[in-house]
């Protein structure tokens, strides 16, 4: 066994995150472009460094602590490109999720067979007809429904459309009407977000409290007090540190937008 095939079963998940992030890699491949990387960024970082030592008269053998340093985090951050991958997936499935379970509900209960209904699915609108094509791929090339089923549910980014895909195949398993099974898990599953919606009003009104605080009360009053204060000790300061203050306030905006933005609940009943 090869150095990145030992670097890729320390992570014994590494080909079914791979698989979900749609990777189109082996786990050996994924960690061996990301060695070589980090490697180069790591390189890149430590030779900046060691330029700039030597014009500022630094010790140059910091670049020797540095270059490990850098490689270990940048390994630790590329990493996690397939991580990544499958949060932004699994938001945007989510999104939908019950939609595509609602639709698969209503073809069900007008009579169409399960394959019907997961046919015409994946050929709807939205992220989630993808899974549901490539479950009638593998159903086409011969794979049973509940194979399918089981395989497109072990390997999907939504923990939420994952649920739906088991109670389906389990339903098959025993022998029982899917629309029951079906009809309950998604019911379960707005209720869910409902919950998500009333934590996020909790968290909003929390933080917009903060923001309404830290962003504009403190730098208006703050900004016109320092003002009045060197105004009366006769202190000039140039014009940049008033840009630099503003730069300041730039960057508190953007990170309450951030914030904001990641905690929003991806749901859409």
């Amino acid at each position: 066994m090869g150095f990145f095939e030992e670097l890729a079963s320390s992570d014994p998940e590494l080909k079914r995150k791979l698989i979900m992030a749609k990777i189109k890699k082996e786990p050996s491949d994924y960690c061996k472009q990301t060695f070589v990387s980090s490697l180069m960024v790591a390189g890149v970082i430590t030779f900046s460094y060691f330029l700039f030592s030597v014009g500022a008269e630094l010790p140059v053998w910091g670049s020797l602590i540095l270059f490990p340093v850098a490689f270990y985090l940048m390994y630790k951050l590329l990493f996690q490109v397939a991580a990544i991958r499958i949060r932004k997936i699994a938001k945007d499935i989510d999104r939908e999720v019950l939609f595509a379970g609602r639709f698969l509900l209503i073809k069900l209960n007008a009579g169409r067979p399960l394959i019907s209904a997961i046919t015409e699915a994946s050929k709807s609108y939205g992220v989630a007809n993808k899974y549901f094509k490539e479950i009638v791929q593998e159903i086409d090339m011969g794979t049973s429904l509940e194979a399918a089923l089981d395989h497109a549910s072990r390997y999907s980014p939504s923990e939420k459309f994952r649920r739906i895909l088991f109670q389906i195949s389990n339903a098959l398993k025993i022998g029982v009407d899917v629309t029951n099974y079906l009809e309950a898990i998604l019911d379960e599953i707005s209720n869910d977000q409902l919950i998500e919606i009333q934590r996020y009003g909790k968290k909003l009104n929390s933080l917009t409290m903060f923001y309404m605080l830290f962003s504009i009360v403190i730098p208006s009053l703050g900004i016109t007090l320092f003002i009045t204060i060197i105004s009366m000790v006769s202190t000039n300061f140039d014009l940049s540190f008033f840009l630099f203050l503003a730069f300041m306030l730039l960057v508190l905006e953007y990170m309450f937008i951030t914030i904001f933005k990641s905690i929003r609940p991806t749901v859409n009943i």
